[in-house]
């Protein structure tokens, strides 16, 4: 046989796993379970016990942001999602541990999400006056990025998250997520989303998106906080039907270009 066809054998069988369209274990309960075990030892603590959705997106409805195939699946889990919480679990599990999971998720049986009462028109209103929420968060080409973009946040989110992102915005930050105050001696205060913060010094992004660095020794204080920099007085200042109308705004927000 020609060299170039048994390269060619060669690099079929090395690059297999990755281009298989559907996982091997699509119908073995014995390694579903073990793919049930892995995602909540993995996966859980993001997506829900039951992949109900949390700070990441519900995987039980039967549709996925990135893609509806296993291999999709797979491509998210192993590499993860440029720009966003979801990490690269390749290097840390092996083809079938991955394959797996995508087994288990598939063998959900897909539920409805949250029905949300409110009406989206009023609700981006509200995001845009009342909450003033474009003065930190971005939609599409509107916004500022001083907080997450929400252009994608229907797909991302569940609604109970949403929710509580809103009224208790400290109940579940992001990992590494922290707030640093900092006064200058020449009386200056100044406290934004914190960059970086050891003994010696201070990082920080103010709201209107200025990086600022420090050494202690030009301070009079800094401090390091690990809450949220959101207002928490939403659960006050909205009543229920205008929460109603923000959360329908934020579950219609699903990636579309948005002017």
């Amino acid at each position: 046989m020609p060299t170039y066809l048994w390269l060619l054998l060669i690099f079929a069988c090395l690059g297999s796993g990755q281009t298989k369209d559907a996982s091997p274990f699509s119908n073995d309960s014995k390694e579903i379970d073990v793919g049930r075990a892995a995602f909540r030892l993995r996966c859980s603590a993001c997506h829900g016990i039951h992949a109900e959705g949390g700070r990441g997106p519900s995987l039980n409805r039967g549709e996925f942001a990135a893609g509806d195939t296993d291999r999709d699946i797979y491509r998210v889990i192993s590499r993860g999602i440029p720009g966003s919480e979801m990490p690269a679990f390749g290097a840390r599990n092996t083809e079938d541990s991955i394959w797996r999971t995508v087994s288990y998720l598939r063998s959900l049986t897909p539920t409805e999400s949250e029905p949300v009462s409110g009406n989206a028109a009023r609700g981006e209103t509200i995001f845009r006056e009342k909450g003033g929420c474009g003065n930190c968060h971005r939609v599409g080409t509107r916004g500022r990025y001083f907080g997450p973009a929400l252009t994608r946040v229907g797909r991302m989110r569940s609604v109970a998250h949403l929710r509580e992102s809103i009224v208790s915005p400290n109940e579940d930050l992001p990992p590494d997520y922290f707030a640093v105050s900092v006064r200058t001696k020449g009386g200056q205060s100044i406290r934004g989303l914190g960059v970086g913060f050891d003994d010696f010094s201070a990082q920080l992004v103010d709201a209107a998106g200025r990086r600022h660095s420090y050494f202690r020794d030009e301070l009079e204080s800094m401090e390091q906080r690990f809450e949220s920099l959101m207002p928490s007085g939403y659960g006050d200042s909205l009543s229920a039907a205008e929460l109603d109308d923000l959360l329908a705004y934020l579950v219609s927000l699903r990636g579309e270009e948005i002017d």
